[in-house]
């Protein structure tokens, strides 16, 4: 019993520790000046600027039209959230201890990442330094601005470094996104293709309806135009992302350069602005799942899962997933087919909304 009692005590002992250091993050036991790292209201920050010691850095305001980075791109939603959540959550476990202060202010002023945060009215909130994990790696070690103690920071449930959670490689901060067009906004959308012109077409309103223009040698062996299918695709271009930036690669502009260009994929938005992507081949490599299993659609030099697109004015170059384009990139001739009907014990006609469009395993045989 009296064990028992004992193991009792030191659990409520730890419980009451992780409750005091982790779970309690309104009240800061070392005082804002020497460990004010917790944020409780994110929505009166107006900028965050974070800078490395290789003089790399990024600044992120607060527009009426939203977050801004570095004055001219829209941030990764999923970035500045990520920032926002540590920014509230993580608080201070204890100071660094005296045999680890030292290398722990020479990491900090060596490799250390600083982070400034200032309100609305762009005055300062704070300023602090975050630089590696702790030396039990418990927690990451952090120096607010003018302090002569680090801390060991960590937020609740995550034990490991918070550094990655302040990034500063800009590719890791743009948002991600290549065509974001309501449909509403769509006057036209011209799909050509280098590799099977055939296959080009263009999509436009006409009137309160749609008009789909193809290779004129098509137009005879086809039926009429299935409206369905043209409304639902001018409804496609909303929410296509790339996987990531590819700005800054050596190698990339000879890649390019050496490598077909598949499409060019060009929007006018009613308002009369373009969005434009120029869509390329990537080379096949080791990863490619064509090397094993040919896909009719690819041709055997390039990898059938992704490719290259050059975007934005031509300022940027991505990769993008097939998948996800391959609702954008269609064929000519399948606005022209009628959808098949469905099975009876399912309700019968396309939905108005989103008809399906075929799949593109078979090819007509004039795009051959």
């Amino acid at each position: 019993m009296l064990k028992t009692l004992t193991y009792l005590a030191i659990l409520a002992l730890l419980g009451g520790g992780i409750y005091f250091f982790i779970l309690r993050k309104t009240d800061n036991p070392y005082g804002a000046k020497e460990a004010g790292f917790n944020i409780k209201d994110t929505g009166n920050i107006g900028k965050i600027f974070i800078a490395a010691a290789t003089g790399d850095a990024i600044t992120v305001e607060r527009k009426p039209t939203g977050w801004v980075l570095n004055g001219k791109y829209k941030p990764l939603p999923g970035t500045l959230d990520m920032l926002m959540n540590t920014l509230v959550t993580q608080v201070p476990l204890y100071p660094v201890t005296k045999n680890a202060h030292d290398n722990a202010i020479k990491l900090l002023a060596s490799d250390g990442i600083k982070v400034e945060l200032y309100d609305r009215a762009g005055a300062k909130m704070c300023a602090f330094y975050v630089g590696g994990t702790s030396v039990n790696n418990t927690g990451t070690n952090m120096l607010m601005e003018g302090a002569s103690t680090p801390y060991v920071v960590q937020t609740p449930a995550f034990t490991g470094d918070l550094t990655p959670r302040y990034p500063i490689d800009i590719a890791n901060w743009r948002d991600r996104t290549v065509f974001n067009i309501p449909g509403n906004d769509i006057k036209s959308i011209s799909v050509q293709y280098d590799f099977k012109p055939i296959n080009s077409y263009t999509v436009s309103r006409a009137g309160s309806g749609y008009e789909v223009k193809i290779d004129p040698s098509l137009t005879g062996s086809l039926g009429p135009l299935n409206t369905g299918r043209a409304g639902a695709y001018i409804n496609y271009f909303t929410n296509i992302n790339c996987e990531g930036f590819l700005n800054g690669l050596d190698s990339m502009n000879s890649i390019i350069k050496n490598t077909k260009k598949m499409s060019t994929v060009d929007i006018e938005t009613m308002n009369g602005t373009h969005h434009k992507a120029d869509i390329y081949w990537m080379p096949i490599n080791k990863r490619s799942k064509n090397r094993l299993t040919a896909n009719e659609d690819v041709p055997d030099d390039y990898d059938a899962d992704r490719l290259f697109a050059i975007i934005n004015n031509d300022a940027d170059t991505v990769q993008v997933q097939t998948l996800t384009f391959k609702k954008l990139l269609r064929k000519s001739y399948e606005f022209y087919q009628q959808d098949a009907a469905r099975p009876s014990n399912q309700p019968q006609g396309p939905n108005p909304k989103y008809p399906q469009m075929p799949k593109q395993e078979v090819e007509q045989k004039k795009g051959k």
